[in-house]
């Protein structure tokens, strides 16, 4: 496993207007060429966190899927984040990981936000996701997910034999300013928990619903500590991770040995 190079795109999201957020975000993405591995979108990218958005979700076949792709041949690096989605079981909040050779994974929310009446609006997926790229695991969730640790505990010797599930979390959001203290220690949590680096990465800037966001997007390293951390305006900042620091924490650190067993329903 190499060191990794991820790229944090804290933009301000323009509120229903896909077109526009393709365009903004295109040329955010650009100013990464040549330095990364892996860019990372806030979740509902093209439209802002909105229910009403519901009504203009697009399909697998529309064009926010066919740019995403078109972005990451461009870039030659993974681009991940999240849309709204229309499927025959319903719309959902679809987190999509796209890589330079045309592949697509994704992921559907399972935690939907009742607070904002999500539930009510969207389907939720039910499987977690487990991403290889460039040597390293990585887990891709979204938003209110961070507020879940069973979901994404990182389990020793089941998916990988003799290893954990995976190395990297990562969380795209819409997490408004007035919960930003929780966003910033959960996102510590889940790292030291997990014996990962996590990547959190949050919108700035006001959307349509009168709600602030103050970013605070980090890299979070798996003692907890900042690699990085974003204030409250538009920034595309790269970091990387170290493969080998990882690997000697976890060695020294062995934690995972002591795990609980369960199954989730």
């Amino acid at each position: 496993m190499n060191d990794l190079r991820i790229t944090l795109i804290q933009g301000a999201t323009r509120w229903h207007d896909p077109a526009g957020n393709r365009d903004y975000y295109g040329e955010l993405i650009g100013q990464a060429q040549g330095i990364t591995d892996l860019v990372l979108l806030p979740e509902t990218f093209t439209s802002g966190f909105s229910n009403e958005a519901i009504g203009n979700a697009e399909t697998m076949d529309g064009p926010t899927v066919a740019w995403i792709r078109e972005q990451a041949a461009r870039l030659g690096a993974a681009v991940c984040g999240s849309v709204q989605l229309r499927t025959d079981e319903g719309v959902f909040n679809r987190l999509l990981f796209a890589t330079p050779d045309g592949a697509l994974q994704t992921y559907d929310k399972r935690h939907l936000f009742r607070y904002a009446k999500e539930h009510e609006r969207y389907a939720a997926g039910r499987e977690r996701l487990s991403v290889e790229w460039k040597g390293w695991r990585i887990c891709p969730l979204v938003c209110y997910d961070l507020r879940f640790p069973v979901f994404s505990r990182n389990r020793f010797d089941v998916e990988r034999a003799g290893a954990l599930d995976y190395d990297l979390l990562l969380y795209v959001a819409n997490w408004p300013s007035a919960r930003a203290y929780p966003w910033k220690t959960l996102l510590r949590a889940r790292a030291i928990e997990n014996l990962c680096y996590v990547a959190g990465l949050n919108r700035v800037g006001n959307d349509g619903n009168g709600l602030h966001y103050s970013g605070d997007s980090a890299v979070i390293d798996f003692l907890g500590q900042p690699v990085s951390e974003c204030t409250d305006e538009e920034v595309v900042v790269t970091t990387t991770l170290q493969a080998a620091e990882l690997a000697a924490h976890r060695e020294r650190f062995p934690a995972m040995l002591d795990g609980d067993r369960f199954e989730l329903a």
